[in-house]
């Protein structure tokens, strides 16, 4: 009973630890672009969350499934627009539930053809359809808007209290509502029968047959829960733009989902609320920093799957866990060495394609321009040899770090699953 009461205890803390965050972020970042940013980012948390219910909990890997907020996104900015000119009485704040309810129509749709197959033909049907909703979009201009998209205002209706929807503070508070409640619905659909199934879908799926369920249906379900918050994501995004154009059908907008996604870690439920921050992160303010940001991110998800294919959020159980049995203090050190090391490899590559992009991009400013508060000179020897030093020394120490670190990592694995089996011989 007291281990019941305490795990209880701990998840009300981490639920209560997770609002508390979302209310006072706009109090610690008061300035404009981080109201901003932080509407973006509880929008990319349900999406992220709700393209994991298929890719982490059911194994089904969607190339496409942006169409499902981008859709949703479109119903709701027409029922924006009816509510405006007073065709539709509907408060603001329960558009991003039709946007919900556009996701869900169009995920029965499109998910029956969809969950046919499983596995490589299911990602290429969801490739598939994912291009066959960006074509429609310009062919359609009616319901898409053409290549200018559909405009709307979410100032309309009456105010409630004073609650417009016009400042960013007001839809910022709005969009935390949606976000919480969002995120405890899809975490209690995990522990749900068909949550379960999904799992073992996933897993096994001769045994589920096996036991009586039909896999494809079991699928089939999950993608519909799956669009309906991927719609909700998409009418929240309606209310805070107040523009939806065809990018948001587009496999760019499904392809970042899916890294973003798989960078969190897909395996953990809180995997994909990291991803989701990362997204914004780096559409805000990488993508200002540098114009190389594709390719950075493109090296970083690379080395992710090749090191750390469970995401950040297997690198953080993996340091719980150790933390658990009181041996992190061993690694403070290694820690070090390894992220100063990679950093200072990260500076010298980096200077070089700075460069390269400074020469292809801005050769017309001249070859001089600035990293890192350094002068550097695109097109002399001295800083071309200069930050191949630096990466080469950084690489060097590096695995002259990592060579030490593995050893101990897995000295300090053993004796956990020592300690372990001496617990469970005790019990």
């Amino acid at each position: 009973m007291s281990a019941t009461k305490t795990f209880n205890r701990g998840r009300w803390l981490v639920w209560g630890g997770y609002a508390l965050l979302m209310l006072v972020a706009p109090l610690v970042f008061t300035s404009s672009l981080s109201t901003t940013m932080l509407s973006q980012m509880g929008i990319a948390i349900i999406a992220c969350l709700a393209f994991n219910m298929l890719l982490g909990q059911g194994g089904m890997l969607s190339f496409g499934h942006a169409v499902y907020s981008g859709l949703g996104s479109f119903i709701a900015i027409h029922a924006l627009n009816r509510v405006s000119d007073g065709t539709l009485a509907l408060p603001v704040s329960l558009i991003p539930l039709v946007g919900g309810l556009g996701g869900l129509f169009f995920a029965a749709l499109l998910g029956y053809v969809s969950t046919k197959k499983a596995g490589t033909p299911f990602a290429m049907i969801t490739l598939g359809v994912g291009e066959l909703v960006a074509a429609m979009s310009l062919m359609f201009p009616g319901f898409f808007g053409g290549e200018g998209g559909i405009t709307g205002n979410r100032v309309a209706g009456q105010p409630f209290f004073g609650i417009t929807f016009g400042p960013q503070s007001q839809l910022y508070y709005l969009i935390v509502i949606y976000t919480f409640i969002c995120t405890a619905a899809m975490f209690a659909f995990t522990r749900t029968p068909l949550g379960r199934m999904l799992n073992a879908c996933r897993d096994n799926p001769e045994r589920v047959e096996f036991v009586g369920y039909n896999t494809r249906y079991v699928r089939y379900f999950a993608f519909m829960a799956s669009g309906f918050f991927m719609g909700i994501a998409g009418g929240l995004a309606t209310l805070n733009f107040e523009i939806v154009t065809s990018e948001v059908v587009g496999a760019i907008r499904s392809g970042g989902y899916l890294l973003f996604t798989f960078l969190g870690g897909a395996t953990f439920f809180f995997g994909p609320i990291i991803g989701a921050v990362l997204l914004v992160l780096a559409l805000v303010l990488l993508s200002e920093l540098t114009q190389a940001w594709l390719l950075y991110l493109g090296l970083v998800f690379t080395f992710m799957v090749m090191f750390a294919p469970g995401g950040i959020a297997s690198l953080i159980m993996m340091n719980l866990r150790v933390s658990a049995f009181g041996k992190l203090r061993q690694f403070g050190l290694p820690y070090l060495l390894l992220f100063g090391t990679a950093l200072v490899a990260l500076v010298g590559a980096s200077a070089m394609i700075e460069m390269v992009y400074h020469l292809q991009l801005n050769e017309a400013l001249g070859p001089q321009m600035k990293f890192m508060g350094f002068e550097l000179n695109a097109k002399g020897w001295g800083s071309w040899v200069g930050a191949g030093v630096v990466m080469v020394i950084g690489v060097l120490l590096f695995e002259m770090a990592r060579r030490r670190f593995v050893p101990l990592w897995g000295r300090v694995q053993e004796e956990i699953e020592t300690e372990i089996k001496r617990r469970e011989a005790r019990t």
